[in-house]
């Protein structure tokens, strides 16, 4: 077995001060212990990053320092904060209609396949976005899987909505954002959305219709996944680029063995399969289709 770069000793840094250094005996121990829990490579270029985002989490608990925050997390009193922690250095980055070709093959090649199989006998469609993030993705596949759908309601369809950072899984299944993010995409997408006011003049909130196509859970994919499936659809993009290959090789075969024959996984826009699998077959910019 390889051994991952999150266990490999980091070089020294230049610390701009006390309160917030980061010796390499503290970012190794940080790198392992966050690998460990969530299986994220912290690499050597994030130093500064984790290392600002851990002195927000000193701040929180009223220590002196990161070093002292390190030394807080190996005591037993600490296992509460492992989910903060992991909440500190996970990035959630994303955006409405990120990665405009998914949701194009969402709507014109899956969804009505989909519903010509399914309909007429409360036929069953999930789709899984495996990282939501802030809710973006999830509401964006509401957006294009209710326009396809119109007003029928001759199919039970449901989107499961996960991901591994509580504070972030909070603001997604509120609903709330800026306008401006809608006001920025094109009229035929933004057209899409039913808003309903948000909690200021410069906020919007998605429209219950559609946020109740969405159930919001925490899920730390190293873990153990407790829904069965199957899933017509997966989305996991841009969290492969987290992990090394080993996990990512793991975390696919469970994809697969959720996915229906036919179905469909997402991935980011750069990334790839950490190897050929031999149950999915790629059809288009990384969208792979599961194999019989």
């Amino acid at each position: 077995m390889s051994v991952s770069t999150a266990t490999q000793p980091f070089p020294s840094f230049q610390q701009p001060s006390a309160d917030i250094m980061l010796t390499r005996e503290d970012m190794n121990f940080i790198a392992k212990l966050v690998y460990d829990q969530a299986g994220i490579v912290i690499r050597e270029h994030k130093e500064a990053m984790t290392r600002g985002r851990l002195a927000r989490r000193v701040k929180v608990l009223g220590l002196n320092s990161v070093s002292e925050y390190c030394a807080f997390l190996k005591t037993p009193q600490a296992a509460s904060e492992m989910t903060e922690l992991i909440n500190a250095v996970t990035t959630n980055h994303t955006a409405f209609f990120r990665e405009r070709h998914h949701f194009d093959h969402l709507a014109r090649e899956v969804m009505p396949r989909l519903i010509q199989e399914r309909s007429g006998r409360r036929g069953r469609i999930r789709i899984w976005s495996s990282a939501c993030s802030s809710g973006e993705e999830p509401y964006s596949i509401a957006a294009t899987c209710r326009d396809v759908l119109g007003p029928r309601s001759d199919l039970d369809f449901r989107i499961l909505a996960t991901d591994i950072d509580t504070d972030i899984l909070i603001k997604a299944e509120a609903g709330i954002y800026p306008a401006e993010q809608f006001e920025r995409l094109p009229a035929d997408v933004r057209g899409m959305f039913k808003f309903e006011a948000g909690a200021s003049r410069s906020e919007v909130r998605i429209a219950e219709e559609q946020r109740r196509m969405i159930a919001f859970k925490r899920l730390n994919l190293i873990e153990r996944w407790p829904m069965s499936g199957p899933f017509d659809i997966i989305f996991c993009r841009n969290v492969f680029i987290y992990f090394d290959t080993q996990t990512k090789a793991s975390i696919l075969d469970r994809f697969v063995d959720l996915l229906s024959p036919g179905g469909f996984l997402y991935l980011g826009h750069s990334e790839s399969l950490p190897s050929p699998h031999k149950n999915l077959r790629l059809i288009g910019r990384t969208i792979y289709e599961r194999t019989a």
